[in-house]
């Protein structure tokens, strides 16, 4: 692609619209900052930052707060996030911007199968992700000489719920795949099928209710989603709504800052969020693949291939533990233990697969990142859970809130097992690694449980076979378990990765199930690296709609 495509576009007044050609492909290449994020428009909108002095930080405030409105089936003022921050001069953090369960939860008879997927039922935590752009500012004030005002990084965000934007093929196909139970969710309709009809593709879809909350955080900053009237309004609509959450929860949600779990794998020191997530998963995938060889295999191999997958199944089995640090210990020492991992490698035999007794869970996020000028770099997952949520939008503020409430467990051996006040077991898994102490690669996916599943296919791309960012997104990938159109524990893997591959895994035990190539099941994925020299190149995935733009060193759109 051609490094240099980017939009101008100008400003919050007026619709924007995506400039289409080679930039749609995703991938750039330049020195001065670069963003990546599945929309071309939410990609616009931090590089504007990066192009007007800001850094990666501010960048992806309005980035996260712009996608925010452009993928509102994937994410929402209504969910979480979680973020990676480092920095050329040592720092190196996590925000945790995990919403806690309410402290008056509902009574339950001890019949019930399970927590309730969609509905009220499922809107059982609040939702931390405005906060984490207010701690995301507040950090890059601090300590990158941030000088961006909050209310000008909403700016586009506000522009595009209240001007409107094209319906992307995505929203249009997840809301075509829900329409039928979608209709029972409280308030839904009413925004996302105005008229009683789902847009079409290319449709200009306005959300005037979201625009009127986005320009009231603007004017009050992002505590007012948390205390104050448009807080009581929230929490009027949740209760109106059947949610157990109150005005009290709002204001007890916090982003938490804390140390990035970490394992060096070839040189790479790679940074995962910590429990609650399940970051430390991806960790143990590398660090037991880092006992083969696999610079010696092809990419894509059916080598490549079953090391990858078998190894994701030994890391899966330490992964069920995985929970609110503050309710049970969480052995992450234990788990990325050099034995430990060696003893995993060595249960992976190379001819032939093992079960996968793992029960799969779905869900979908948006990654973003950024890196700036002096090399400052910013990994991000933004979610509602699964697509739409718990599909019940809060009175009339237009948010749309989560059902992460769904990840807790209702056994009350079960170490994420729901109870007040506690934070769920989180599927959000950003990346980022480093050289030398510096940013080099700036990573992520969609994906619930098949995140640590593609990013093993990302990072060993990058750092065994020295692929592009490019050409990693684009290869085929694998994802272990059920997914919501095949309910088989089978192996799905993208029909690109050829006959040749599809016989040898058979022969070695795997049960396959083919994927379209390219299939949306196997995640939309971002990537930025930065070279030793200071170029950058990144990309975001062919299975989607996002593109990265690059910014020049003098911050002026790239030529």
């Amino acid at each position: 692609m051609s490094s240099q495509q980017s939009t101008e576009t100008s400003g919050a007044s007026a619709p924007h619209y995506a400039a289409k050609g080679d930039a749609a492909k995703g991938f750039a290449r330049e020195r001065g900052g670069m963003v990546t994020s599945p929309h071309a428009l939410a990609s616009e909108a931090g590089a504007r930052v990066l192009r007007d002095g800001g850094n990666a930080l501010e960048a992806c405030i309005a980035t996260g707060a712009a996608i925010a409105v452009l993928y509102p089936h994937f994410c929402g003022l209504g969910g979480d996030a979680v973020w990676i921050v480092a920095d050329p001069d040592g720092r190196r953090t996590c925000f945790l911007g995990i919403g806690q369960a309410a402290r008056q939860l509902p009574a339950r008879s001890g019949d019930e199968d399970g927590i309730p997927l969609r509905g009220p039922g499922s809107a059982l935590t609040s939702a931390c992700v405005v906060d984490s752009w207010g701690h995301a500012h507040a950090y890059s004030a601090q300590h990158w000489a941030g000088r961006q005002p909050f209310a000008s990084l909403l700016n586009d965000a506000i522009g595009f719920a209240r001007e409107g934007f094209p319906v992307t093929a995505s929203q249009a196909f997840w809301l075509d795949f829900r329409k039928a139970e979608a209709a029972g969710w409280p308030g839904f309709a009413n925004v996302f099928m105005p008229g009683g009809a789902a847009p079409e593709v290319g449709a200009i879809f306005r959300q005037p209710q979201l625009a009127r909350t986005l320009e009231r955080l603007a004017a009050d900053g992002p505590r007012a989603f948390y205390e104050g009237a448009l807080a009581q309004a929230i929490a009027d609509g949740l209760r109106a709504a059947g949610s157990p959450l109150t005005a009290a929860d709002l204001a007890a949600t916090r982003t938490r800052e804390e140390a990035p779990a970490s394992l060096v794998y070839r040189g790479v020191e790679l940074l995962a969020p910590p429990p609650p997530t399940q970051g430390v998963t991806t960790l143990a995938i590398m660090g037991i693949l880092s006992h083969f060889d696999l610079g010696a295999l092809e990419a894509g191999s059916a080598d490549h291939l079953h090391l990858c997958v078998e190894a994701v199944k030994q890391a899966f089995l330490d992964r069920h533990g995985l929970a609110d640090p503050d309710a049970s210990e969480q052995q992450i020492d234990e788990i990325l233990d050099p034995r430990r991992l060696a003893g995993r490698a060595q249960a992976i035999d190379i001819a032939r697969a093992k079960d996968w007794p793992h029960v799969f869970r779905n869900g979908d996020t948006v990654f973003f990142g950024a890196t700036d000028a002096e090399g400052r770099s910013v990994s991000v997952l933004q979610s509602t859970y699964f697509d739409w949520g718990s599909g019940v939008v809060v009175g009339d503020t237009g948010i749309l809130w989560q059902n992460r409430g769904a990840a807790f467990s209702l056994d009350p051996g079960h170490p994420n097992v729901l109870a007040p006040g506690k934070r769920p077991f989180y599927t959000l898994n950003p990346g980022m690694g480093l050289r030398n102490g510096r940013p080099e690669l700036i990573y992520g996916t969609q994906g619930a449980d098949g995140q640590p599943q593609t990013l093993a296919m990302l990072l060993t791309r990058l750092i065994d076979f020295a692929e592009d960012p490019a050409q990693v997104l684009a290869g085929p990938r694998f994802l272990l378990g059920k997914t919501f159109s095949d309910s088989r524990d089978s192996l799905k893997l993208e029909a690109d990765a050829g006959e040749a591959v599809f016989e040898t895994l058979t022969e070695r035990g795997h049960l396959l199930s083919p994927l379209p190539a390219r299939s949306p099941i196997a995640g939309q994925a971002g990537i930025i690296r930065i070279k030793e020299d200071g170029i950058l190149d990144g990309a975001h995935d062919p299975r989607g709609d996002g593109i990265a733009i690059a910014v020049n060193e003098d911050m002026s759109p790239a030529k």
